[in-house]
């Protein structure tokens, strides 16, 4: 049987961008079997952060294949977890001392609710309106990025409840301002401002729908993915944080796409001067390999009862191995720092696309993790837009990817190490796309 024809025996399930077959990939490019390359703005989704295959990460994980290939958590230390565990203390805030592994974004979601869950003895969660968490059961009921992730699968687990998340683009008390009438988002997140009524109505959940009592955490992106690549202004996480340390309840950072330097610091709430209590990590830790991670305070982790949580493959040697090799690479070829510096030039180059195309309604984003939301001339989302700007741009060797609830965000995710000229030829390509 020829590959083509295995082709069609995967399950449909998976919703296909390209048909592309690809042969290997190299920093920030993609070959396939035809011959053709491809710039990779998409990254595997914000997972090969040090490039598609880059040297010390290869070289780590073959050396890691020839001694040890699994050594199971419970049974086992193994050295490649214990250097991760090291490298990682270098990178958290201090307070998060303590560290669980799993295999996926998904299931370090639901490790630290069920972590938050025992460690307060309360039941509930809040989320946040777009927000993407996965597509496990769990996971599942606190993601409401898209509702086609949620629909036929009811009755979803309890104890859920969605605020909105501070999408200044879209608010409708920014919009009777008249402060998001399409101006691009340059506004800085640690100087920006958010019009408090986000913030106002998590407190109206905690007053109308349930009790503070009963919330055991907030969980929130600090940069919106799946849901758009909004970034909120400071003071919205840092009104989280507040309202958290008032109620005793746990603040949750989701920064599976926003982590290790995607934004232009390693991590996200970097920026906006915020510690959660349980940072969650997954994608750019290990350049490709399956690996995730939660870390939180000791005193928290010695509250989930031993065996109450686990997973067979958690925290895989190769895996590991692959972990510190990423993290030595993103140090030793300064990737968060031309993660900033890049960022800083394509959100230039695309705020100067907006100039000149009224299609274009708002340009967001940090660092390399950057947003260009499409809309009709009456405002609307531009679903259809997007489509054929992805289309064109893919005809000529750029893969994006869209996001936002209404399919109508383009996100420019490139691999760290993209060059000024990279993104500088993904512009064009997409301006050419645009005009198309």
């Amino acid at each position: 049987m020829s590959l083509l024809e295995n082709q069609q025996h995967l399950a449909p399930v998976w919703a296909r961008y390209t048909d592309i077959m690809v042969e290997r990939g190299e920093g920030a490019c993609l070959y396939a079997a035809d011959g053709r390359s491809y710039l990779d703005f998409t990254c595997g989704i914000g997972v090969t952060n040090t490039g598609h295959c880059h040297p010390r990460v290869v070289a780590a994980i073959r050396e890691q294949a020839g001694l040890l290939l699994h050594g199971q958590a419970n049974i086992v230390y193994h050295r490649p977890m214990l250097e991760l565990v090291g490298a990682l203390r270098e990178l958290v805030p201090p307070t998060l001392d303590t560290f669980f592994f799993s295999n996926s974004g998904a299931e370090a979601v639901e490790a630290a609710v069920k972590l938050a869950r025992q460690a307060t003895g309360r039941t509930d969660v809040i989320v946040f309106g777009g927000g993407f968490h996965g597509r496990t059961a769990g996971a599942m009921a606190l993601t409401s990025s898209k509702g086609k992730y949620r629909g036929g699968y009811a009755p979803l687990p309890s104890g859920v409840h969605i605020a909105p998340y501070a999408y200044c683009f879209q608010c409708a008390v920014a919009r009777a301002a008249g402060k998001n009438t399409g101006a691009i988002s340059a506004a800085a997140p640690a100087t920006a401002e958010c019009c408090g009524e986000p913030l106002r109505q998590v407190r109206h959940i905690l007053q109308t729908e349930t009790v503070p009592e009963d919330i055991a955490a907030i969980l929130v992106e600090p940069v919106l993915g799946e849901g758009g690549y909004v970034v909120p202004p400071a003071s919205f996480l840092q009104g989280l944080r507040q309202i958290c340390d008032e109620h005793g309840i746990l603040l949750i950072a989701d920064e599976v796409q926003t982590g290790f330097g995607r934004t232009g610091s390693f991590f996200a709430v970097e920026q906006f001067g915020v510690t959660p209590d349980i940072l969650i990590m997954a994608k750019g830790l290990a350049s490709g390999l399956p690996l995730s991670g939660i870390a939180s305070r000791r005193e928290l982790m010695d509250r989930w009862h031993p065996g109450s949580h686990g997973g067979t493959y958690g925290g895989n040697a190769v895996a590991c191995a692959a972990a510190v090799a990423t993290i030595a690479a993103i140090a030793e070829d300064r990737l968060v720092e031309n993660a900033a510096r890049l960022g800083a030039v394509l959100k230039q180059e695309l705020a100067a696309l907006q100039v000149r195309n009224r299609a274009i309604g708002d340009v967001r984003g940090l660092g390399l993790m950057i947003g260009v939301e499409l809309v009709r001339p009456d405002g609307g989302p531009d679903a259809a837009l997007c489509k054929r700007v992805l289309a064109g741009c893919r005809e000529h060797g750029l893969l994006l990817l869209n996001c936002g609830s209404y399919d109508n965000v383009v996100r420019f995710i490139p691999p760290l190490v993209v060059s000024d000229e990279q993104v500088r030829q993904a512009v064009r390509i997409f301006e050419q796309a645009l005009a198309g």
